[in-house]
């Protein structure tokens, strides 16, 4: 899962980017509100983590000019501001939730995934598939009631075939999703991924499209 931090402070974005890039995501990480708008006109994020106090433009004026355009990406705020009228003026801008700092690394990993899933219109946190149950909290995968070790990629890659199942998924977008700025990755990766997750789930939950990406069909109920 791909997310934008939008954070000034150096000290708290590094320890903001490892525990969830810890966690799973992919983190891309910009530090004013002219860059996070010029991130999020060009390129596509599950959800953002918005600082108040930022250089350039601050988190209420980036929040503004997000939905103004229409975006409806989830927006978490994140602030040393703990008074109600901020709080206020957040959420009436557009944010989908608050948290006041310092806070709690698993519990915003938590929120996170919660803002994601209500974007998505899911109740359930699991993803299922038939036998196959995949958790993202606990980030575990079973099958006919066993474990599958996957990779972290290999997870992330899963979570989001099943959460597009009936759709196709194109490489680009999948390839976006997957990896943060800067990461080193080798042309057929995903072609690995799609190969490893065959070999452990089976080669007939991911369908290949030629030439357009992968699609995992809709379980039948």
């Amino acid at each position: 899962m791909r997310v934008l931090l939008v954070e000034d402070d150096r000290l708290l974005g590094d320890g903001v980017k490892a525990g969830l890039t810890g966690a799973g995501f992919a983190v891309d990480w910009v530090r004013d509100g002219e860059a996070a708008l010029a991130a999020l006109g060009s390129e596509s994020f599950a959800a953002v983590l918005l600082d108040l106090g930022l250089p350039r433009k601050d988190g209420v004026a980036v929040l503004t000019t997000l939905r103004a355009t229409g975006n409806t990406v989830p927006v978490l705020v994140l602030t040393a501001r703990d008074q109600v009228a901020d709080k206020v003026r957040a959420l009436d801008q557009g944010a989908d939730d608050y948290v006041v700092k310092p806070f709690d690394l698993d519990e915003l990993a938590a929120r996170l995934r919660a803002l994601v899933r209500r974007s998505q219109g899911r109740a359930d946190a699991c993803l299922r598939h038939g036998e196959l149950v995949l958790d993202p909290a606990a980030r575990t995968v079973s099958l006919k009631g066993e474990p599958v070790l996957l990779t972290g990629k290999e997870f992330e890659l899963l979570r989001m075939l099943l959460d597009g199942a009936g759709r196709v998924l194109t490489r680009r977008v999948l390839d976006e999703q997957l990896y943060a700025w800067g990461e080193a990755v080798e042309s057929n990766a995903l072609e690995v991924h799609i190969h490893h997750l065959r070999r452990k789930l089976g080669s007939e939950l991911i369908r290949t499209v030629r030439g357009v990406g992968y699609m995992v069909d809709e379980a039948l109920r």
